[in-house]
């Protein structure tokens, strides 16, 4: 049943939250720094990890809808042999932990730059806030009120990097080589140019969120004749999302790359926004930071929760005491993280998301497997949507092959810092 604009536009949700999911802290940063250090050169990487971002997203929607199952549902039901399933749960929950802490560390990180931006204040009473305030509201389970408002913030920055760009002096000659035209720093930028590439396919294409979509998709949509709008909603909302995304690089760029401008802390990243604000951009930038890592905050130990908690089998309702266990473990890890590693935040953040990159591959290999389910029937993947998928996560492994060793470095000095 083909639906009008009009519902269409009622049914915007599911991928709408995967958007203001992504375009947390860590998009702020990761963006800002590229724009800062590279120009205009690195959008090819966020115009790549957009269209792969509504690829997979699409498929894990599409899953969630027809199954009416979330995707560690049908990761666990897919795989009959025992051995072979118990290999797959065990390498989806290490992935899912490792890229969930590392994605945590980087939304506290995130809430302290905002935070430091406007007053000076120490790290650690922050992060202990911070953590408090998030283990309360996940454990009361009445953040959904706290969620709308905080995203609201986020979405409102997002707008206004997207009017500054248009007020700054931007080489739109150089945006669209920077979009269509692959490359990365060579000589000694070149390790750390790799590393940001990385983490701006990882700050978009994020693990959880694939979760996420397939059981907000199966909540929302109760007939597979209703994929198409579920489709509409994730081409639009992720889409935007890209944007705004490629929004913040370019105004970094255009604001900062020229001046030379390095990116440590929040101070830093209100440069990008002094066209349009003036002395006020650096508390937009505080508050917006502030409010996508204290959202995120909450999004990414839920999400470690439902995907551990769905490819065991266990209960996934917020007071289901193994499913508070597990999002307690990814909140602590990630505030203890924070604090141990976060003399050098931007730094921190940029291999935070290299860390979800990495493990990317992972997940949207799952992902095509339950897509190509016998029992999804027609809505099952047809060739397109494979070799779109085959295309992304071939690149994504020879990127993040060349990354290795500077994320690695990059992790070492953070850890002896």
């Amino acid at each position: 049943m083909a639906s009008s604009i009009t519902e269409k536009l009622k049914n915007i949700g599911p991928g709408a939250l995967v958007a203001a999911g992504f375009v947390g802290p860590g998009t702020v940063t990761t963006c800002t720094v590229s724009g800062a250090s590279y120009g205009y050169t690195m959008l090819w990487a966020l115009l790549f990890a957009t269209v792969a971002t509504i690829i997979f997203q699409e498929m894990a929607a599409r899953v969630g809808i027809v199954t009416q199952e979330g995707l560690g549902e049908n990761i666990r039901d897919r795989i009959s042999h025992p051995v072979l399933k118990w290999i797959a749960i065990v390498i989806v929950i290490i992935a899912i932990f490792i890229g969930n802490t590392a994605y945590e560390t980087g939304n506290i990180t995130g809430g302290i730059l905002g935070i430091q931006a406007v007053v000076n204040a120490p790290m650690i009473p922050i992060v202990i806030v911070l953590g408090v305030l998030a283990f309360a509201a996940m454990w009361v389970g009445s953040y959904k009120l706290v969620e709308k408002i905080l995203t609201g913030i986020v979405i409102f920055m997002g707008l206004v990097f997207l009017i500054t760009a248009f007020a700054s002096p931007v080489d739109w000659g150089a945006v669209v080589a920077g979009l269509f035209t692959p490359s990365l720093p060579e000589g000694q930028a070149g390790a750390k140019g790799i590393l940001t590439a990385v983490g701006l396919i990882g700050t978009t294409i994020v693990p959880y969120n694939l979760f996420l979509h397939a059981s907000g998709a199966s909540e929302r949509f109760k007939d597979p004749e209703q994929i198409a709008d579920a489709r509409f909603d994730c081409v639009l909302s992720i889409g935007l999302g890209g944007i705004i995304s490629m929004a913040i690089l370019v105004c970094a760029a255009a604001n900062m790359h020229a001046a030379g401008i390095t990116v440590t802390n929040g101070k830093d990243m209100a440069v990008a926004l002094q066209p349009l604000l003036g002395n006020w951009a650096t508390a937009l930038i505080g508050i917006g930071l502030l409010a996508a890592g204290f959202s995120s905050a909450i999004t990414a130990p839920l999400s470690a929760a439902y995907a551990v908690n769905g490819v065991l089998g266990w209960g996934k309702t917020l007071k289901d005491l193994k499913f508070k266990i597990v999002w307690i473990i990814v909140l602590v890890a990630g505030c203890l993280m924070a604090v141990l590693l976060g003399k050098s935040p931007t730094e921190l953040i940029l291999v935070a998301q290299a860390a979800n990159a990495i493990l990317l591959p992972i997940m949207a290999f799952f992902v095509m497997y339950v897509a190509n389910g016998k029992s999804l029937g027609k809505w099952r993947n047809h060739a397109f949507s494979n070799i779109c998928g085959v295309i992304f996560i071939c690149v994504t492994l020879f990127i993040c092959w060349r990354n290795m060793s500077s994320f690695l470095t990059t992790l070492q000095t953070l850890i002896g810092a």
